[in-house]
Formats: structure tokens, sequence, C-alpha cells
């Protein structure tokens, strides 16, 4: 596990200096308490609900169950149509295991032959579940939520989302900082604030942006005619493309037109309070090494790899703007080869997100990939086989990240392969490499299936998993078993994917949803500045918690009691360490909706 080594350096910041102003546990300006109300739940389910052809699971505590049995009989459960007392489905409860995650004693509820539409409750022992929905669209609105909560991240623009979560322009002055190699102001506005805090940040812009765009690629019956209700809606881009465009313009802006290579980030050099975005009154600086060359091999690796499947994803829709995201894709990956390890650490004058990485190899053999699917050049094939073939012997696939993209790489160049079978420049070593690929990320898969078959809430998170941002580990699982099953469908490996979804939406052991203004008990005080600083009781939509972290990282969680790691969490505006938003969070999230929201189910 890589550390999330970019907001580490709160413990010792002026913005956790700001956040410790704060009156624990009052929130700052509406004086509400911010300690989560003790859980009354007794059946955990997904708040939304669930497809008619899914699996569909319940978590329920063995005391409840326990009373719904006699001495000898098996513990039942009833799903009724809501208000009234049909009874839609019967069955018997699991026996009690201990899940280790949570540290509660459970039993499921399977009620997956229910495929009739409607909405339900699930009843144990005279107790009744949240109200859930069987339909095939249950899961649209969430799907447009989750995406416009990019578009309330959007930097140097108004942004009204409705219902008061608004702002008018913001960081509007900016400037070169003297570790970019260059110096005096500038305009370059754009790109999506990176999590709670208004930074812009190369890296965790490219895996962010690219997993939407494949889930562009991937699920098109779900996301081409999306609409967002966004500035661009009606002007014949697509709502979905025209949010990422966004962005991409942003990332466009931070490549050096004189060689090629990407400057890491845009932010002040410190941390602001807690204020709405256009109060943030610090010099916005384009912050680079601090030394030649300036750029850095992995931000400038991520955006060549991007800016290729944006190629791809604009195509017939922006020419122009196709062809300009492909020259800026061979610009960054020609500078990458050049100059393949300068790496990036904070300047001691910057104090923001450091998103710091040892290793840029993966970021390289992610470019060489996305050219070749792009372009089917054989130069970015050779480079891709020249960087995968030291890897096949013990060859492994991971849970993507920010910092690890070595996955999404080996995925890129199986299906590169699988859309060009007959290629005028046969390699030999594609049948082999690809199904190295196929057979590892199987592997993975199954490993992730029977993690969900244990636990207790059906996630597929490991005890190790439950780290700063868990929940993206929770999303970036699936994205992982969707590919999977992209190569080799199998109901089971989507099926584990959603699992993670009713988790996020209401199965675990907070009977919490992990999403803003989504579902019966969404959470309410994320680190999140608009959230806090905007006056509204209610924080910003569709904006997903990092979620239970056993490692602390904040006064606020370090504080907390030690418990299983699942429980490992406090609704809190403070504890950033398992309440902070983030755009890499949220993209796959967004990606498994998708998945969700498609034809394949």
């Amino acid at each position: 596990m890589k550390p999330m080594q970019r907001r580490s350096f709160l413990k010792s910041l002026g913005a956790a200096a700001a956040a410790s102003s704060l009156p624990s546990p009052i929130h700052a300006l509406t004086g509400r308490s911010q300690a989560p109300p003790p859980t009354t739940q007794r059946i955990f389910l997904n708040q939304l609900g669930y497809l008619p052809n899914s699996a569909k699971l319940a978590t329920v505590l063995a005391q409840a169950a326990a009373t719904s049995a006699s001495a000898n009989a098996t513990p039942s459960f009833r799903v009724h149509a809501h208000g009234t007392s049909t009874v839609a489905l019967e069955g018997q409860l699991t026996p009690p295991a201990l899940d280790a995650a949570s540290g509660d004693n459970v039993s499921h509820a399977d009620f997956s032959t229910l495929n009739i539409p409607g909405t339900y409750r699930l009843e144990v022992a005279g107790t009744l579940s949240d109200p859930f929905t069987i339909h095939q669209d249950v899961y649209a609105d969430a799907l447009r939520l989750t995406m416009r909560g990019f578009y309330g991240q959007r930097c140097g623009c108004t942004v009204n989302l409705g219902g008061g979560y608004q702002h008018p322009p913001c960081h509007l002055k900016d400037a070169f900082d003297p570790t970019s190699g260059r110096t005096g102001a500038t305009t370059n506005t754009g790109g999506w604030h990176d999590a709670g805090d208004y930074g812009r940040y190369s890296v965790n812009s490219g895996i962010s942006t690219a997993t939407l765009l494949w889930a562009w690629e991937l699920f098109p019956d779900a996301l081409h005619t999306l609409a967002l209700d966004i500035p661009e809606s009606g002007r014949g881009l697509p709502d979905f493309l025209a949010e990422i465009q966004w962005n991409l313009n942003w990332m466009l802006s931070m490549q050096d037109p004189s060689d090629g290579g990407v400057w890491h980030k845009q932010s002040s050099l410190a941390f602001c309070g807690f204020v709405m975005p256009q109060d943030d009154t610090m010099t916005s600086e384009i912050i680079g090494t601090g030394s030649a060359p300036y750029k850095n091999t992995c931000a400038t690796a991520d955006l060549a790899a991007v800016m290729a499947i944006a190629a791809r994803c604009f195509a017939p829709y922006d020419a122009a703007f196709s062809d300009r995201c492909l020259a800026a894709s061979i610009h960054a990956w020609d500078w990458s080869r050049k100059n393949p390890s300068v790496l990036y650490t904070n300047p001691t004058t910057v104090t923001t997100g450091e998103y710091g990485d040892k290793d840029c190899s993966d970021e390289l053999l992610w470019a060489s990939a996305e050219l070749f699917r792009t372009t089917h050049e054989p130069q970015y094939e050779a480079a891709a086989l020249a960087a995968i073939q030291p890897l096949l012997p013990g060859l492994s696939i991971s849970t993507p990240s920010w910092n690890n993209l070595s996955s999404m790489a080996l995925w890129t160049y199986a299906l590169a392969v699988a859309e060009h079978p007959a290629d005028a420049h046969p390699n030999p070593s594609r049948t082999s490499t690809v199904t190295a690929i196929h057979t590892t990320t199987r592997t993975a898969a199954a490993s992730l299936v029977q993690s969900s078959q244990r636990n207790g809430y059906g996630n597929t998170l490991s005890l190790a998993d439950y780290h700063w941002g868990s929940n993206s580990n929770a999303g970036n699982q699936s994205l992982l078993l969707i590919l999977a099953d992209r190569f080799r469908p199998d109901q089971q490996l989507f099926d584990a994917a959603l699992s993670n979804l009713h988790y996020i939406l209401g199965r675990n052991c907070f009977g919490v949803s992990w999403v803003t203004q989504l579902g019966q008990r969404p959470f309410m005080h994320p680190h999140h500045r608009p959230s806090i600083a905007d006056g509204i009781v209610a924080p910003w939509p569709g904006l997903l918690s990092g979620g239970p972290n056993a490692f602390g990282g904040d006064a606020i969680a370090d504080a907390l009691p030690k418990a299983p790691p699942m429980r490992m969490w406090i609704d809190n505006d403070r504890a950033y360490s398992m309440n902070e938003i983030a755009i890499n969070w949220n993209a796959p999230l967004v990606f498994l909706l998708a998945a969700a929201n498609s034809e394949r189910i």
C-alpha cells in the first residue's frame, strides 16, 4: 500500500491550524453537532435499491436475527411490498458470523430472486428496513448527481448547481512561482478543485480524468446522452465530454509548449482557511520542481496518457480539439522518454498537496499503451512491450490509484490488441502478453469476489484497504472487476463490483450513504471548504467521503478510540483523513454507476 501522501502535510500545516480553531465538536458556522448519531439500524442495505437481475443481499445484525427464530428454527426474513402486508419473498438468514472489518456478528438476507420492479421493505423479527426500489433505472439519478459533482468542483468560472450551491468566478489571480523556472503574472484559470482544498494537481487530474474517459468508452449507452445541466449543455458536445473538457483544457495549460514537459500543480503556496472559493485571495501559483528542467516525469507522462484517450473520445465531435490533444500527448511522451526519472517533492516554500511519487515507470508505460491504442503506431507498442516484458515472470494486477497506474497500462494494451487483431505490424509478443494480462486480471478479480462473499457487509476490501480514501479503493476495485468482466463476461464479477456500490450507499456498519445528498441517511460533514463556508446546512451534492481509515492522519481521527477498521470513521469536517472528498474518489464511483446504468446489466 502506498500512503496517501498528498495530505500528510496537514499534520503540521496552517490549514490544520485553521481547522483547529473550530470549536469541537461544533460546526464553525451553524453550531450543529458533528458527532455521528448512534446507529439504530439493524438491517443494512443499499438505500437506493437494486437492479432487477443482479444479486441483492442485506446485512442483519445477529441480535436482530436471533429474535426471529425459535430455539430450533433458522431465523427468517420477509420482503414486503412497501406500504402493504403483501409478502413478495420469504427466506432464511445465513448463520451469524463475525465480520472482522466491523467487529459485528451478522447474518445475510439474500433476496436476489426478487426481480419484479417496485418498492419494498425487508422485515426481520418485526423490524423493517428502509424502503428500497428494484428497477432498471434505480441508479440513474445517482449517476447524474455524482457527475455533476465535478461541475461543483470547477475553478475559475461561475458555478451554480441550484439550491444555493453556487459561487462566482474564483482564483483569477495567477502567477508562475519561481519553482516553475519562470516568474511573473499569468492567466491560467480552469480545471477542477482537487478535493476539500482549492489546489489543482496534474497527477491526480490524470487518473480522475482518465477514469471518466474510460467510462465514456466502455458504457456509451449510459453516458452519451446523459444530461448534466451545465453551462455547455445544448451546444453540440455531449454534456459528459463537455464537463471533462473543462479539466482537460486546464491540464493542457500546464504543459510547457516549448518542450512538452508538464508542471506539477497550480495552487497557493499554503492552504487557505475555510472560505468560499471566491474569497480565497491568495495567488494561484504554477509550481514546478524548483530546478531544471522544472517539469517532472509523472505529471508529464500522466498528461500524455490522458490526452491520448481524449483524442479518441473527442474525435467524432471536435476534430480540432482531438488533434490538439494528440499533439500534446506525443509532445509529452517525447519529453518523458528523454527525462524518465525527474521526480517531484514540495519545494521548501510550498505546503499544499505534494502528490510525490518515487517511481514514474508505470506512468510511462501507461502513456505508451494509450498512444498505441489511439494511433496503433508500432513505436508506441514497442515501448509498451519493452516495459511490460520484464514484469511478465511475476506479473500482477493491482488496484489503480493516482500513483499506481500499471494496471491501467496493462488493460489498455490488452484492449488495444483486441480492437486491432489484424494489425499491419504484428508483434510476436502480443499473444503471450495479452494472455498474461487476462490471466492475472482474472486472478485478482477472483480474489476480490472471494472477499465480497466472505465480508459481512459484502464489500471487496481487505482489512489493509481501510486507509485514507478507502471508499475510492472500493470504487477502483470495482473498476478492476468490471475490466475482468469485459475480458471474459461473468455475472459474479459484476455482482461483486455492484456490492461495493451497495456498501457505499448504505450496506455498511454505520448505515450511512457516503455520498452527499444521496440516500436516506447521507453523511453531512465533508472536509470540503464550500460545504463548510456556504452557510447551508446540507453539504454540496454528489460528493463521496473518503471513508473509514484505520491509520488516522488528523487530530480528530487520531483521537478516536481504536476499533475494527470499518468503524474508524466519523462524520466530522475536521477529520480530513476520514471525511475529505476528492475528484479521484468520485471518478471511480461515476465509472461504477455508469456500468450499473449500462446494458451490461
